[in-house]
């Protein structure tokens, strides 16, 4: 009986060491594999088609470029063989491109940091793309005809796109290209997020910014503009918002409600967005599900005041938050400037000229903001800390879309293969 014993025991203590160093050898390939990738930003070069790939902090040096449409001869002669395909990639590159394609909405990387995964509006699709050859893995056709903003789930195995004239979200393994799911918005599908970890999406439609229908009593001709809050996971609707009557509660009668850019606090408890036309934004209480403030920022006294002519019917679009939740980034777009402003008491720092600021986010270490310059192929850094421009980088033509990502470590640019 003691020998059965001391042979139990040996076993165990065999498969325990078994046991520890199949763990620990999984944790070294695994600690092995993160240390193998870099973080970077990628800026979505929108009328260039292109990616650019710049340092995530420090001084945001560039470190490559991604050819986002290496498939563009293939692309134009689909379209050009369908009247009804022509007739759509005419109209988005006369509307929403201001007469330019518009080949890079937006963009995120695999969580191998191997492929980079890019929406392209004119193209109304979201490919995959190599980043070590520049070829494309996967190819996904959205419905209708224009892919616009996407999301990537904490996880980063799912991504979530608005298919814009289909009135839908449809989400995608990021590794596959396969459609897991979808569901339906409000006219217009634009930004997207996965919230709570990961446990719901949220998206803001927007209805029809190309018309020269602005004034706010043409307002009911944009469209059935809401947010809608899915399951991330059975893409089940749970519930809509609706800023029409949030706006009006308060007495903001003549605001749009459709929501533009938006940020969220940490916890998901606050969203901060921007709608059209204001040179501002708003604070909504997800819990009391009421807007509890409203900060306007300053009026360019040289911005033309006819609305009609402003990009999309944006006033300010881009903003972000830094990861304490403490201050807020706005990039200012028709009024030529980004700001700070502190969240708590709402005061806004130096106002940071830019030429048509289009977007915002926050560097790698957190500690500056980042716009897309859209008017002079640049990015801009600004502190959180002191509301001051830190450097700009130039880009290609037309940033819009800025995110975080990865790629491998020694990675400066897809082979010439």
């Amino acid at each position: 009986m003691p020998v059965l014993r001391s042979r139990h025991l040996f076993s165990l203590a065999a498969a325990l060491a078994l046991t520890t160093g199949a763990t620990a050898t999984a944790a070294a390939v695994q600690d092995s594999s993160a240390a193998a990738l870099r973080e970077v930003m990628f800026v979505g070069n929108n009328w260039d088609g292109t990616a650019d790939v710049i340092k995530s902090s420090g001084d945001f040096a560039r470190i490559g470029r991604i050819n986002v449409i290496p498939d563009k001869e293939a692309r134009l002669k689909e379209i050009n063989a369908d009247p009804i395909k022509w007739i759509a990639y005419m109209t988005v590159r006369n509307q929403v491109g201001e007469g330019h394609d518009q080949y890079v909405d937006d963009m995120y990387s695999t969580p191998d940091g191997r492929s980079v995964v890019v929406s392209r509006p004119s193209f109304a699709d979201v490919v995959s793309i190599d980043l070590a050859t520049g070829r494309i893995n996967w190819r996904f056709p959205v419905a209708g005809y224009r892919a616009d903003h996407m999301a990537v789930s904490p996880d980063g195995t799912k991504v979530a796109v608005s298919a814009s004239t289909a009135n839908k979200v449809q989400v995608l393994d990021i590794g596959t290209g396969k459609e897991l799911g979808e569901f339906a918005t409000g006219d217009k599908p634009h930004e997207n997020f996965f919230t709570n970890g990961g446990k719901y999406i949220w998206n803001m439609s927007i209805g029809e910014v190309t018309t020269s229908l602005d004034d706010p009593s043409a307002d009911w001709t944009k469209g059935d503009r809401h947010i809608t809050i899915v399951d991330a996971t059975t893409f089940k609707q749970l519930r809509t918002i609706d800023m029409r009557s949030r706006l009006d509660a308060i007495g903001l009668k003549d605001f749009s409600d459709a929501v533009r850019p938006a940020a969220f606090t940490p916890d998901w408890s606050k969203l901060y967005f921007q709608v059209s036309f204001f040179n501002g934004f708003l604070e909504y209480d997800v819990a009391a599900d009421k807007i509890t403030r409203v900060k306007t920022l300053p009026a360019n006294p040289a911005t033309n005041p006819d609305r009609t002519t402003w990009l999309l019917d944006s006033r300010h679009h881009g903003i972000s938050m830094n990861p304490e939740g403490t201050k807020l980034c706005v990039a200012g777009t028709m009024d030529n400037y980004a700001t700070v402003v502190d969240r708590a008491s709402f005061q806004e720092g130096p106002l940071v000229t830019a030429s048509t600021p289009y977007w915002a986010t926050v560097s790698g270490d957190g500690r500056d903001c980042i716009i897309s310059e859209a008017g002079a192929d640049k990015i801009t850094a600004i502190d959180f800390a002191t509301g001051q421009k830190v450097t700009s980088v130039d880009v290609g033509d037309h940033p819009q879309r800025v995110r975080l990502g990865h790629v491998p470590a020694d990675w400066t640019g897809p082979s010439a293969s």
